[in-house]
Formats: C-alpha cells, structure tokens, sequence
C-alpha cells in the first residue's frame, strides 16, 4: 500500500506547502491557498508522479501496472498545465471582457450568470507542474527507503 500512501501524502504535502512558500515570496498570508487548486506546488502532479514512482519501484519499471500508472500520470500531468491552466486564462478573459462591455458601455446585464464568481486560477504553469512532480518523486523516495 506505500504507493497508495506516498501519493496522499504528497498530494496533502504539496496542498499545506502552497500558502507556506507563497508566503516566503510575496510575504503575504494566504492560508486559503492550502485549500484552492493552481499554484506552487500542484497537488495532482505531486501525487500522481509519487504514484508512478512508487508503482515502478514495487512492481517494476517494466510492469503493466507501472505503465498504466505512468500513462495517468502524463495525462494528468499535461491536463493540470495546459486543458486547465487556459481554462482559467479563458475565464479571466472572458470576466474582463464583460466588465469591460459594463463600465465603458454602460450597459448591465440583468442575468445573475454575469455577476457569478469564476474562479480563474484552474491550473498550473509548467514551473509549478514540476515542483509538484519534484515533491512527488521525493516522498515516494522516502516512502520507498522508510518502507
């Protein structure tokens, strides 16, 4: 069960060292950052690179069940750093534009959908991708030793 483990706890690790390192950049305090997804370091990189890791040492490198769970990690992996990371740029655009067309047209628009909170921070850039696949490799490897 240690990839089981080496994977939740990365995925935990990665989510509780979000407003930490945060914090040491920008010298703000933001514990909802421990919470939210995007940032430094993804949790699904983390944990799915933890995951990969583990399985290939268990059960080898050049095992079925290693390249299934090395195949789910690359599709993670890019989803986290591409599908989701331009969603969110998709949203932000989209959220500027409508307040763009607000203000300097003076027009509101009376549906509520135009008022919903978006959350426009869906992914990750690849620098955090890798911390994440960085931290997860490295808990598996103290998980692998501790084992």
């Amino acid at each position: 069960m240690y990839p089981f483990w080496s994977a939740i706890v990365s995925a935990i690790l990665a989510q509780i060292l979000k407003p930490v390192l945060y914090w040491l950049h920008s010298h703000e305090w933001k514990p909802k950052l421990a919470k939210e997804s995007g940032g430094f370091p993804s949790s699904h990189s983390a944990m799915v690179s933890a995951l990969a890791l583990s399985v290939g040492i268990q059960e080898k490198f050049n095992s079925t069940l290693f390249a299934v769970a090395l195949t789910m990690a690359v599709i993670v992996i890019y989803d986290a750093a591409n599908v989701r990371y331009y969603s969110g740029q998709n949203i932000r655009v989209t959220k500027q534009l409508v307040n763009d067309v607000q203000e300097n047209l003076n027009v509101k628009f009376a549906s509520p959908i135009y008022s919903m909170k978006l959350k426009d921070v869906l992914g990750h850039k690849w620098t955090e991708v890798l911390g994440g696949i960085i931290l997860g490799c490295i808990i598996a490897l103290l998980f692998h030793y501790w084992n």
